[in-house]
């Protein structure tokens, strides 16, 4: 299987990724636990099915210190004993926000709840941000159908 679409030789792809990348850098550092963010990350790349992400997410993770344990229940976190209740609180609103169109309603109001009580306002914020931007990540990817597999941790920055 090959990609779709080179993003090195696409300006019009660079030039979005460029401009993705900075409004990343909104997410001011430190405000999530770097922990939660890297699950987060690696649940809604599992979900949309982005290789590329789960590659670079995982292998980050476990750069920064994450237990193989914790990685390998990501997709089964209601059944594992391994997260802490923010953690949990998290990557619940991590999958409602991933998965919109497949609820009614959308985020429910019991999954913000549960995330506010763990969260201030700013977390929050940094929370709803990096779930928006790795689904576009996510989209982007498996839309152009670019392969993981090859990542090296640190490789983006």
């Amino acid at each position: 299987m090959d990609a779709r679409l080179d993003f090195n030789s696409s300006e019009i792809l660079q030039k979005f990724v460029k401009h993705l990348n900075s409004a990343a850098t909104a997410i001011p550092k430190g405000t999530l636990p770097l922990a939660t963010q890297n699950l987060v990350l690696t649940r809604a790349s599992q979900i949309n099915g982005c290789a590329v992400c789960v590659d670079m997410h995982t292998k980050d993770a476990e750069q920064a210190g994450e237990t193989s344990v914790r990685l390998n229940l990501v997709a089964a976190w209601r059944d594992a004993k391994v997260f802490t209740d923010p953690e949990r609180a998290a990557l619940e609103l991590a999958e409602q926000g991933t998965r919109i169109a497949d609820a009614a309603g959308g985020v429910t109001d019991e999954a913000w709840a549960n995330a506010a009580r763990h969260y201030d306002a700013d977390q929050l914020a940094a929370l709803v941000c990096t779930i928006a931007m790795i689904n576009t990540y996510n989209r982007l990817n498996v839309i152009c159908r670019n392969l993981g597999g090859d990542y090296q941790p640190g490789q983006w920055g």
